[in-house]
């Protein structure tokens, strides 16, 4: 089954010059970052947001759940917004409904994250685009980050080392550890 999902997201992600630039920006994004934000994951298991963050911790990255209703989210503790995070983050990953996406990426780029990632179904929004150029800060739209680790990452790692940075090491050494050109 994977040749015809490899063929389905080679047709999709590489369809067009900036489909293919884009699509190298991402795998060299989800090579170097480290800590992820994930903005509305869900306590429900069976939702989008829990299973790609479940997915995402599963390859490595530190997750932030970050949702007001829960406590620990897959055995994170859990923030109730953006403004409560205590350290750095490489990427805050947003899943909540398009007509939110412009006032959550401003509230994302207080954080100063080297990416900010509209998930898959949240939109495009020219606003936010416009709002991270601003802050010297890329903007991913319409984009899942799992489906693009799995592609990207995850069939290319049994033929390299996963080179993610272990729980152990501080959140600034992680940052200062990380270099992406935006």
């Amino acid at each position: 089954m994977e040749p015809v999902f490899r063929a389905w997201y080679e047709r999709k992600m590489l369809a067009t010059p900036a489909l293919i630039v884009e699509t190298k920006l991402v795998e060299n994004i989800l090579r170097t970052i480290k800590t992820i934000a994930i903005v509305g994951i869900s306590k429900n298991e069976h939702k989008d947001s829990h299973y790609v963050g479940r997915y995402l911790q599963r390859a490595g990255y530190t997750i932030v759940p970050v949702n007001p209703t829960a406590s620990t989210i897959l055995g994170e503790q859990c923030y109730p917004d953006l403004k409560s995070i205590p350290f750095p983050v490489d990427v805050v990953d947003i899943f909540r409904k398009p007509e939110e996406a412009v006032a959550v990426v401003g509230q994302a780029l207080l954080l100063r994250p080297k990416v900010v990632w509209l998930q898959l179904g949240v939109g495009t929004h020219e606003e936010a685009v416009r709002k991270a150029e601003a802050a010297g800060c890329l903007l991913i739209q319409n984009r899942c980050m799992k489906v693009d680790h799995q592609f990207l990452i995850r069939t290319s790692l049994s033929h390299s080392t996963n080179n993610h940075t272990s729980k152990g090491e501080s959140h600034e050494q992680q940052r200062e550890n990380t270099s992406l050109s935006v």
